[in-house]
C-alpha cells in the first residue's frame, strides 16, 4: 500500500500563491504517475493536473492552465503543485493520487489512480 501525504494548503487572498506538496516513499523512481485533484464544497471531484512517471508529460484542466504548474523531484520523493493567481473558485480540498498507468487526457486521469492521500484544504478568500 503506497502512503501519500499532502501538505501546503491554507488560506490565501485572491491573486496569491500556494505550493502544494505530495510526498511518498514510492516517488523515488519512475514507478508512479501522479495527479492532483480537488473537490469544492458541494461539488464533485475534478482533476486539476497530472504528471507521468518520467516527469516528461503533464496535463492541466482548462480552468488552471497557465496558473498552476506540476513538477516532481525524485530526490525529495515529492510532487509539487505551484498555484499562482489564485481565485475564489480554486477553493476546495486538494488530493494527491498515484498510479502505475498514465492517462494523458485530464478527463481520464482518475482511471489510472490507485492510491490517494487524505487531502489538504485550500481556501481563497479576502
Amino acid at each position: 500500500q503506497l502512503q501519500i501525504v499532502e501538505s501546503g494548503g491554507g488560506l490565501v487572498q485572491p491573486g496569491g500563491s500556494l505550493r502544494l506538496s505530495c510526498a511518498s516513499s514510492g516517488f523515488t523512481s519512475e514507478t508512479y504517475a501522479v495527479g492532483w485533484f480537488r473537490q469544492a464544497p458541494g461539488k464533485g471531484r475534478e482533476a486539476v493536473s497530472t504528471i507521468n512517471r518520467s516527469g516528461t508529460k503533464t496535463a492541466y484542466a482548462d480552468s488552471v492552465r497557465g496558473r498552476f504548474t506540476i513538477s516532481r523531484d525524485y530526490a525529495k520523493n515529492t510532487v509539487f503543485l505551484q498555484m499562482n493567481s489564485l481565485k475564489p473558485e480554486d477553493t476546495g480540498i486538494y488530493y494527491c493520487a498515484a498510479g502505475t498507468i498514465y492517462y494523458p487526457e485530464i478527463t481520464e486521469a482518475t482511471f489510472g489512480m490507485e492510491y490517494w492521500g487524505e487531502g489538504t484544504p485550500v481556501t481563497v478568500s479576502s
